[in-house]
């Protein structure tokens, strides 16, 4: 029997993908790099095509993630500077007057580990686990799209071709989607200052507990370069801002694991526009691939959100505007000593308002938008509360879930002092019936009339 005749249909399609792979079809490799929403770097577009072709090797049927921090490394590495023994030194003592500050400002405890500086390989290595949790369900949600359209589409001389070419296109879909990712951590990682500077708790404690808090000394010293304030100032102000963002996470261990699950909820129900994507297949020409790039860089695959999706990204911009506003006013009061603590603050302010390139390329990757558009009104909720109750009753609040502000709040602060001002109610008979069953301090509190409870 002729070789030919033991091939299996898997076997033709995964040959017609490797010629495609390997230039022999046409398909230039920087126009595929480009199509991906990659640079046009000729190292990068060959590190693409041996993971692609890396691919179609692959037997499973999981996205390798790892490509994602190698290319984040890459990035990295391009422009990276390293730590001067001057930039330890003033840092470490800035750390050390930001944490005696911050303590007059909050109740809420120090960190236990010190303070570490990153460089911008080592920031995209402790937080790409994070964004490899944000990014996958957008990544299986368009592999299952790929695939269902393979199902519904392909002739019926190409079915036994199906399932083998539904787990190559995973794989190869899957790298694509990783080495993006890879790119936009390694944008971002220029664009940072800190650990907290993006909003969300990326230095995930559990997984590395040595790094409570981080700065990028390369990044804040090109964010000082750019104001004509003393460094000492900047390095002071952000390094309280940072310290104030890791002891809130430290403290409401809680408040993390409530933002990545709203974070996670809301991802999963993104669904891609197979529609879309079909007419993109059918009009796909390799010699002009801006269609299928422009839509992979827009968002324009991903669906309208449902109701569902927009209640819980409410919900998360709400506490991501918590998170911020309450940051702002520690760090506001902590910092009043420095001169230009309030021009610090705007700018910062306004940074975080406009994001960076790669932060909009992760909003359009994800589908995820990092900016809290009410950070001013809870900043503003924060001040009004701290000004009324005073400092440790403010931080009493995130204390429990169930104790923390609303949007109400945010829109009526007024009607949440009302509620900490007024103090513990009297309790009728029901309530104190209810609390002596529950035996809450009942045999220490004295009777109705004053008598001293009868001894034991």
């Amino acid at each position: 029997m002729p070789d030919d005749d033991k091939r299996e249909p898997e076997d033709d399609f995964l040959a017609m993908l490797r010629e495609m792979l390997s230039n022999q079809s046409g398909i230039d490799p920087q126009q595929l790099a480009s199509a991906a929403g990659l640079p046009n770097d000729p190292e990068l577009i060959a590190q693409l095509m041996r993971q692609l072709q890396s691919a179609l090797q692959n037997s499973s049927d999981g996205i390798n993630w790892d490509l994602a921090l190698q290319h984040a490394r890459s990035r990295t590495a391009i422009d990276m500077v390293p730590i001067t023994e001057e930039q330890r030194e003033s840092l470490d003592a800035a750390f050390g007057v930001a944490a005696l500050w911050l303590s007059e400002a909050t109740s809420i405890s120090e960190l236990t580990a010190t303070p570490k500086l990153l460089t911008r390989t080592e920031w995209a290595e402790a937080t790409t686990p994070v964004w490899v949790q944000l990014a996958e369900p957008v990544a299986s949600s368009i592999a299952d799209a790929l695939t269902g359209i393979l199902n519904e589409q392909a002739p019926e001389e190409m079915a036994g071709m199906i399932p083998g070419a539904s787990k190559l296109m995973r794989n190869v879909g899957g790298t694509l989607f990783a080495m993006q990712l890879g790119q936009v951590v390694g944008q971002l990682a220029a664009e940072v200052v800190s650990g907290g500077d993006i909003g969300i708790p990326l230095l995930d404690a559990a997984a590395t507990p040595e790094i409570q808090a981080a700065v990028i000394p390369q990044n804040l010293a090109e964010f000082g370069a750019g104001l004509d304030i003393d460094q000492e100032q900047v390095q002071l102000y952000l390094a309280v801002r940072e310290l104030a963002h890791a002891r809130l996470f430290r403290h409401a261990k809680w408040l993390r694991l409530q933002f990545m699950t709203s974070i996670t909820k809301s991802a999963q129900g993104i669904g891609i526009d197979t529609s879309r994507l079909e007419e993109l297949a059918a009009d796909f020409d390799p010699s002009n691939p801006d269609d299928l790039r422009q839509a992979m860089v827009s968002g324009s695959l991903i669906r309208p959100k449902s109701e569902q999706q927009l209640e819980a990204l409410n919900r998360l911009e709400t506490t991501l505007a918590l998170v911020e506003g309450w940051v702002d006013v520690v760090t506001a009061q902590a910092t009043s000593r420095l001169p230009k603590s309030d021009a610090i603050a705007e700018t910062v302010r306004r940074r975080r308002a406009a994001g960076g390139p790669a932060e909009s390329a992760f909003a359009t990757l994800v589908g995820l938008e990092l900016r809290p558009r009410r950070l001013r009104e809870a900043a503003a909720m924060w001040q009004a509360v701290t000004d009324a109750v005073g400092a440790e009753k403010r931080d009493d609040l995130w204390s429990h879930p169930d104790l923390v502000p609303t949007s109400a709040d945010i829109d009526d602060p007024q009607a949440l002092i009302a509620r900490l001002t007024a103090g513990t109610p009297e309790l009728d008979d029901i309530d104190r019936a209810i609390e002596d069953l529950l035996g809450d301090n009942s045999s220490n509190r004295p009777r109705e009339g004053g008598d001293d409870p009868p001894p034991v």
